[in-house]
């Protein structure tokens, strides 16, 4: 590629917005419109551009599979370079300019395991299939932008390697976050990405000229080539459609800044028109890319500051795993909002002994107050520990981590983490049941906050103290799966087990044998059944309880003796089992503590 500074393009899907040709994906106007992409990418070389991106930046097989259009990666990728290839050839005929085709790619849009449901080697391969396809075609570069997660860009960047010697660009997006800019963490991802053997190390998207001058500023490091590609300003919806303001003027202002701050390939991303190229041509004629007066920045020891920031104690729960037997009891949580019934249960279970409450997350998918609050009245006002469970069901990425903040900042030290029932069992049947991360990429999350880190490796300011239990069941239709999925929760961080109710003494033995190679404590479930049409509602329409024939036996011919015999099995069941478990997770039926106290105080 030629010396000095180079412009590259702007926005693709924001014109073909403006041009009136909205329907996604945007690279599919490769195969239906390509006259359209073929006149954007001509409107940019007009404006300035020395390179122009194939309209590609989404068509791996799994942003494509999103509009069922996974079969025509090939097609869409290679018409893309086509189109692109024609305009470059046009000007290199026509007006003697070199136009460089970059070959754009962009994130799958999908989840690593065990956050999501795609391997390393199947998100690998899709990359692999989209980059071979944009070479077959003929770019001059790969350009791989817009890549939030860093394990992500990692993976595309070994596609990219593998696939041919082009040379590379690899473009970060940073959220809008000064604290992340005033850290290592920009530094720290220009030196990592470069390790890698890439050719330009830049940062796009996500955030307007002035953060991203902040960015570069943060990033740069001598010897590494960087580009930039600011978006226009933050956008505000109108009519489901992101509209820009950032003017031109404005934006190349900023480039100018830019370039002297060392950028050598500068342009524009998203809300980007020809019009902001070609005001960044005007500003950055005369200029040589420089370092601005910039100075390395002293790398502080950040590392060390989270590990002195991170003396939180462990719950007390927690301490006293492995030193005595634990007994925990679920609270049942009314509607609405009087939780005086839960804060008196809680003080009741205090005062026998008990070394925790569980409060539930929407149980059954029925609308309750959320944990936390509950967890931190019951904490304040009567002294108890909480179990707090939290579940995917109603939670995204950002809303899990948030809450896990929350925890931390009201003293919540004990997270379950549980999936979830669906939505459509609950109050609210047409509710969105969102899992955007299931049980094992939650726990994940929180061993992550627990290392002084969010999921994206974004520091946190200090390590969280939480103690990470998993739930199992026992008696699983599929044990194997259970088993496997427990495996994984444990690899992931998870300390501790929380099981399902469990009846019979053998049936617990067993399961105990298959787990013993994971070697964790394990909180075995017990309810004890009130009545013979007790254990009929739970075997036969709760899911994930199984009552033995020989049980209900006993309890159909027990009649108005139901509750006596129930704390009696429930006694004799743990008695059995107590040399195999860190304590007992107690269930009583709907508030009846009394009977979880009985239990204990007979073994």
């Amino acid at each position: 590629m030629k010396e000095g500074l180079i412009i590259c393009d702007g926005a693709m899907g924001t014109l073909l917005d403006l041009y009136e040709y909205p329907e996604l994906p945007h690279d599919i106007q490769n195969l239906k419109n390509p006259d359209i992409v073929e006149r954007i990418h001509k409107e940019y070389v007009d404006a300035g551009a020395d390179i122009i991106e194939t309209n590609t930046f989404g068509a791996n097989k799994y942003r494509l599979s999103d509009f069922y259009l996974q079969d025509k990666v090939r097609e869409i990728n290679q018409k893309g370079v086509e189109i692109a290839k024609k305009v470059s050839c046009y000007y290199e005929e026509n007006e003697d300019k070199t136009i460089y085709v970059a070959g754009a790619v962009g994130p799958t849009g999908k989840l690593l395991e065990p956050i999501g449901k795609i391997s390393v080697q199947q998100m690998l391969d899709a990359f692999k299939q989209q980059i071979e396809v944009l070479v077959e075609g003929g770019v001059d570069l790969i350009m791989l932008e817009t890549f939030v997660s860093l394990n992500e860009l990692d993976i595309a960047i070994q596609a990219a390697k593998e696939t041919s010697d082009l040379p590379l660009i690899a473009q970060k997006a940073f959220s809008e976050d000064g604290a992340i800019l005033a850290g290592n963490f920009p530094i720290d991802v220009v030196e990592h990405i470069h390790k890698r053997g890439v050719d330009v190390v830049g940062a796009n998207c996500t955030v307007g000229p002035q953060r991203m001058f902040g960015i570069i500023k943060s990033m740069y490091q001598e010897g590494v080539i960087m580009s930039a590609q600011p978006a226009a300003g933050i956008p505000t919806l109108r009519d489901g459609r992101s509209v820009y303001h950032t003017t031109p003027e404005y934006l190349a202002m900023y480039a100018k800044q830019l370039v002297e701050a060392g950028v050598r390939i500068i342009g524009a991303c998203c809300g980007s028109t020809p019009a902001h190229i070609r005001e960044i041509r005007k500003a950055v004629r005369n200029v040589t890319p420089g370092a601005m007066d910039l100075e390395v920045k002293e790398r502080k020891p950040e590392k060390d500051k989270i590990d002195e920031e991170s003396a939180t104690d462990k719950s007390l729960f927690a301490q006293n795993i492995g030193k005595k037997f634990l007994a925990t009891v679920e609270l049942d949580i009314p509607r609405g909002l009087d939780m005086s019934s839960v804060v008196e249960g809680a003080t009741y279970l205090k005062k026998h002994g008990i070394d925790a409450v569980n409060i539930t997350d929407g149980a059954r998918a029925r609308l309750r107050m959320t944990p936390l609050a509950i967890c931190h009245k019951v904490q304040s006002e009567t002294g108890m520990e909480t179990i707090t469970h939290l579940a995917c069901r109603d939670r995204n990425m950002i809303g899990m981590q948030a809450d896990l903040l929350g925890c931390h900042a009201l003293g919540l030290k004990n997270i379950l983490v549980i999936t979830g029932d669906p939505a459509n069992i609950g109050d609210y049947p047409h509710a969105t049941s969102v899992f955007d991360i299931e049980s094992v990429g939650f726990i994940r999350a929180v061993k992550r906050f627990n290392e002084g880190r969010d999921l994206m490796g974004n520091s946190i300011g200090t390590k969280t103290n939480f103690l990470i239990a998993c739930a199992a069941n026992p008696v699983a239709d599929d044990l194997e799966y259970e088993l496997d999925k427990l495996h994984q929760k444990v690899e992931e961080g998870a300390q501790i087990i929380f099981t399902q109710p469990v009846l019979e003494a053998h049936t617990m033995e067993e399961f105990m044998k298959k787990i013993d190679p994971l070697k964790i404590p394990v909180m075995v479930g017990v309810m004890p059944l009130r009545s013979y049409r007790h254990a009929e509602f739970l075997h036969n329409e709760i899911p994930g309880i199984n009552i033995p024939d020989s049980i209900r036996d006993k309890f159909r011919t027990a009649g108005k003796n139901g509750a006596v015999l129930g704390v009696k099995l429930a006694a004799e069941f743990l008695r059995e089992s107590k040399h195999m478990v860190a304590g007992a997770y107690m269930l009583p039926p709907f508030k009846k503590y009394q009977m979880a106290i009985d239990i204990l105080e007979s073994i």
